[in-house]
């Protein structure tokens, strides 16, 4: 009817020789380490200088990408201080700078701190006081 084919044998081998070689894999993102003595040899100090200051290059990138925390605050402005704001962003874009609010504000701020100190007190006498926090409401 049907060939069937042979069954194997099964004998006694040694299970370390039947199971695959296990190979090692090798993490390309991972730095590389400086070369080690191994069997008597010795160490490349270049490559061991190499990577010391890979070490400190990578770590000097991570730092300058580290971006500056933004805090969000609320301020009370006379009206007139507003106009003030807007008639500088029309003047700088009239120069060609599109300037936000915010930083028009921040370069008064670095201005401010050039100031020796009988100059700032001047300057913040000259401000406007005015009432703090939100209005009240009126519900009749």
């Amino acid at each position: 009817m049907g060939t069937t084919t042979p069954k194997p044998k099964k004998t006694a081998t040694n299970p370390l020789a039947v199971e695959p070689s296990i190979k090692r894999t090798v993490n390309k993102k991972s730095p590389k380490k400086p070369a080690t003595a191994i069997a008597g040899e010795p160490i490349d100090s270049k490559e061991a200088v190499k990577f010391v200051e890979n070490e400190a290059t990578a770590s000097n990138k991570k730092r300058k990408t580290a971006k500056a925390k933004v805090i969000r605050d609320s301020f009370s402005f006379p009206e007139q201080d507003y106009v003030k704001i807007s008639e500088l962003k029309k003047t700088c874009l009239a120069a060609g700078i599109h300037v936000k609010k915010g930083e028009i504000l921040r370069a008064g701020l670095h201005l401010l701190t050039k100031l020796n100190l009988t100059e700032l007190i001047q300057a913040v006498e000259q401000v406007e006081k005015v009432q703090t926090g939100r209005p009240k409401s009126s519900k009749p």
